[in-house]
């Protein structure tokens, strides 16, 4: 009897013991950098003082710290230091971008929310407006911020103003900031913990006036809020209007984008060693999709290594609207580029039945924001492949179509009857290449030829035929090569590509109209040439293109929750992005 209060008394402390420790891990969980893939999204103070207007704002939500450590977190022993490094010197040039130089005038107070605000519309002449909101960690290093900031500037010669607007002090002058030549800035310290410089007092006074209106602030949008809580987490919230969007962000305008209502809403997150992207495009209007039927029996076939691998539920929708798009002037610059050339050839084929025919947009009247984001890229990619097949079958095809790209050069998979190789047979009449069967192992290939004139020394009459492509029947599937070794491979099967498949599962979007998956010399020629992009790698004074080591995204219709508001008559729906960035 003597045994059970001692038995219950080591029960007890071991439970005890137990506790402490689940408490004590749970608490290092929450402070370790690697929270920060999980970090719930919210929109931050500054947003009060943002106009809905505002055409393009940036909330960084963590403290300027937290991205260096979560780099050396994650990156193997050797490189930790280099990691962190690099992103450090990221957040050290998008401060000294701003004016500001981090280390002697931030890192001591600077909390973790940082807001900027371009309020300017790009297409208005001069520079565009902006406010800067720093949150501070204590209600002092604010006050001591700003009485700094100016008193710098005063010994440089600057004439300072003091005034009152509701109720806040506002300073302004015409100062510099670190490395900059003299120009209008004011601030107002807000709450003793946030501080608002901003391009002029005006700019300042509008940011204000709108902090003090609900419904012309970014804090109070139901859109935004709606969107912030579909996006669910990440450590940076983005938002951009339709001009900001091809001004400033490279992105193709659209008429349905131009909408007053449309407006981008992108989360950013780490994601391992890479950077997630979660983001909305609200649209006026309905939008339609459907998903990828069919896609998963075109990825299962798949027997070839792929750099890059692309499952399309309608490209003939999607090149249809390219190719009704005018060609660029001939004194255009670009005129002249073959990618460009060959898009513009790329003609809409005849409607072609099928099973289930369902419109991305049913109208004309309604602009297709699928088309025309979507279109121009697909036609460009497919126009830099090697010969008029991929392009020819990509404009003929209802979905679902498959696209990999190897060394041994493209492979297109579609279902064996849609589309049919008759109705590709006039376009490739008309550029000079003939159907001929060929036979692989005993399997007869139906191949597109066309013989050349290829001069060689002593015989100048030597003839050479080209190759268009091949296509090789298999069960309900049909395979379309660039060559006979490309056909030979997918028929062998010789594995599939799980490194493609791997990065299109990490984007938990299986049924998504739009899926791609790339290698890191694909992402890196694509994303080379985006503009916001090269602005990253100017900041961090470092090549980012040579970090990546892969991309995958994929894009679909993200229906509007029950009960959300509309604007107008029309009801509001969103394209949904899911983006993955692998980064070395």
């Amino acid at each position: 009897m003597k045994a059970r209060p001692f038995l219950a008394a080591v029960l007890t402390a071991a439970l005890v013991l137990l506790g402490l420790g689940a408490g004590a891990w749970w608490l290092v969980l929450g402070h370790s950098p690697l929270a920060l893939q999980h970090r719930p999204l919210a929109l931050p103070l500054a947003a009060r003082f943002v106009p809905r207007s505002a055409p393009l704002t940036l909330h960084w939500l963590v403290g300027p710290e937290a991205a260096g450590s979560y780099a050396r977190a994650v990156a193997p022993p050797r490189q930790r230091r280099a990691a962190a490094a690099a992103v450090d010197r990221l957040r050290d040039g998008a401060f000294a971008a701003a004016g500001l130089d981090y280390a002697s005038e931030l890192s001591p107070w600077l909390g973790d929310e940082v807001s900027l605000a371009l309020l300017t519309p790009p297409d208005q002449a001069g520079e565009p407006g902006w406010v800067l909101a720093l949150r501070s960690r204590d209600n002092e290093g604010a006050r001591r911020f700003l009485q700094r900031f100016w008193q710098t500037r005063s010994l440089a010669g600057t004439d300072l103003q003091v005034s009152r607007y509701r109720g806040m002090g506002l300073i302004s002058g015409r100062g510099a900031l670190v490395g900059e030549s003299p120009r209008p800035l004011a601030t107002a310290l807000i709450h003793d913990d946030l501080v608002l410089i901003a391009s002029g007092r005006g700019v300042l006074e509008q940011a204000l006036d709108v902090s003090q209106i609900d419904e012309l602030n970014q804090a109070a949008s139901p859109p935004l809020r709606q969107a912030v809580a579909r996006l669910g987490q990440g450590v940076a919230l983005l938002t951009a209007r339709p001009a900001a969007l091809e001004r400033w962000l490279g992105l193709p305008a659209d008429p349905q984008l131009a909408s007053p209502a449309s407006e981008l809403v992108a989360a950013l997150s780490p994601s391992g060693r890479g950077l997630a992207v979660d983001a909305l495009v609200q649209l006026r209007g309905p939008l339609a999709s459907r998903p990828l039927v069919g896609g998963e029996a075109l990825l299962q076939q798949l027997h070839v290594p792929a750099a890059s691998l692309a499952l399309l539920q309608d490209p003939a929708a999607l090149l249809g609207a390219a190719a009704s798009t005018p060609a660029p002037a001939a004194d255009s610059p670009a005129a002249d580029s073959p990618a460009l050339a060959a898009a513009a050839e790329v003609q809409p084929l005849e409607p072609m039945q099928t099973v289930e025919p369902v419109p991305l947009v049913a109208t004309a009247t309604t602009p297709d924001p699928w088309r025309t984001l979507l279109g121009p890229v697909l036609a460009r990619a497919l126009a830099a492949e090697a010969g008029p097949l991929p392009a020819l079958v990509a404009g003929a095809d209802r979905g679902p179509l498959l696209w990999a790209r190897q060394e041994e050069g493209w492979l297109l998979g579609t279902r064996v009857d849609n589309p049919a190789p008759e109705a590709l047979q006039a376009d490739l009449t008309r550029q000079g290449f003939t159907a001929a069967p060929l036979s692989l192992k005993g399997q007869t290939l139906e191949a597109w030829t066309q013989l050349e004139s290829r001069p060689v020394r002593g015989n100048p009459d030597q003839l050479q035929a080209r190759l268009a492509g091949a296509r090789s029947p298999q069960g309900d599937l049909a395979w379309w090569g660039q060559g006979l070794a490309v056909l030979g491979q997918q028929r062998d099967g010789h594995g599939q590509p799980r490194r493609r498949l791997d990065q299109l599962q990490a984007l938990g979007t299986p049924q998504a109209p739009v899926q791609w998956a790339m290698d890191g010399d694909t992402a890196r020629g694509l994303l080379a040439r985006w503009q916001p992009w090269r602005l990253l790698a100017t900041l961090a004074s470092t090549p980012l293109t040579e970090r990546l080591e892969g991309a995958a995204l994929s894009l679909d219709a993200d229906a509007p929750a029950a009960g959300a508001p509309t604007a107008g008559a029309s009801p509001r729906g969103a394209l949904r992005l899911h983006a993955l960035l692998e980064l070395g």
